[in-house]
C-alpha cells in the first residue's frame, strides 16, 4: 500500500476527516511564511483528538536546534520534515524519524541527496518563491532516478486527485504527499478533494 501523507492541517475538522478517511499521516507547518502555518498550541490541541496509531508529523524551514526540540517536545511528532537548506548533520541531531524534502529541479538536484543519511526523501518541486506547497509538479522521471539512492521515496510536489494514479503508476513511491491539491484555500481542506484523493490512492494496490 502506498503511504499517504495530508500536509498543512491547520484545523480539528480536517484533521478528523483525514483520519477517517484512513490516511497514513497528518503534517503540521512550522514556517512563518507558509499559508499553512500553525501554532504549537494548536497542533497539539489537534494532536491530541487523534489515534495514537495516526503518524504525526512536524515540518520545518531552517528553523533552529532548540526551536525544533522544543516543539517536537511539547507536539510529540512522529517524524520530523525538514524542507529548507539544512545540512546532513543538522538532520543527525534529532532522535526522531527524519524525512528531508529536496526541490526537484533537474537531475543536478540529485547530487547531494545521498549525503543525507535520513529515513525518508521527500521529492518537491522546485520554485523561486516557495520552499514547498506551490501546487507545481516536476519531471517525475528524476524521482524514478531517485530510487537508487536506496531509501524510501515520498512523491510530492503538484499532486492532486487528477494526476495521482498517473504518479503512482510512473513511479511507484513509497508514498505521496499532497497539500495544496486538496484544498478549498489555503490552509482548508476540501473534503470531496481529500476523499477522491484517498480512494484512489488506496484503490490503486486492490
Amino acid at each position: 500500500m502506498t503511504w499517504i501523507k495530508i500536509c498543512g492541517i491547520t484545523n480539528i475538522e480536517d484533521a478528523l476527516k483525514v483520519v477517517e478517511l484512513g490516511a497514513d499521516a497528518l503534517g503540521f507547518v512550522f514556517y512563518e511564511k507558509s499559508p499553512r502555518k500553525t501554532t504549537k498550541e494548536k497542533a497539539k490541541e489537534i494532536i491530541s483528538s487523534l489515534p495514537k496509531e495516526v503518524v504525526k508529523v512536524g515540518l520545518f524551514v531552517d528553523e533552529l536546534e532548540e526551536r525544533v526540540n522544543e516543539i517536537t517536545s511539547y507536539c510529540n511528532f512522529d517524524i520530523l520534515q525538514f524542507h529548507g537548506d539544512e545540512t546532513p548533520d543538522y538532520c543527525k541531531k534529532f532522535p526522531q524519524k527524519i524525512i528531508k524534502a529536496f526541490r526537484i529541479k533537474d537531475k543536478e538536484s540529485l547530487v547531494n541527496i545521498p549525503k543525507y543519511e535520513v529515513d525518508y526523501y521527500l521529492l518537491d518541486a522546485y520554485s523561486q518563491v516557495a520552499p514547498g506547497g506551490t501546487g507545481r509538479t516536476f519531471n517525475w522521471e528524476l524521482a524514478i532516478e531517485a530510487k537508487k539512492f536506496e531509501r524510501p521515496i515520498i512523491l510530492s510536489g503538484g499532486l492532486n486527485p487528477e494526476n495521482i494514479i498517473e504518479a503512482i503508476e510512473k513511479v511507484s513511491p513509497f508514498g505521496v504527499d499532497v497539500s495544496s491539491g486538496v484544498e478549498s484555500s489555503p490552509g482548508k481542506k476540501d473534503h470531496k478533494k481529500l476523499k477522491e484523493f484517498i480512494t484512489k490512492v488506496k484503490g490503486f494496490e486492490i
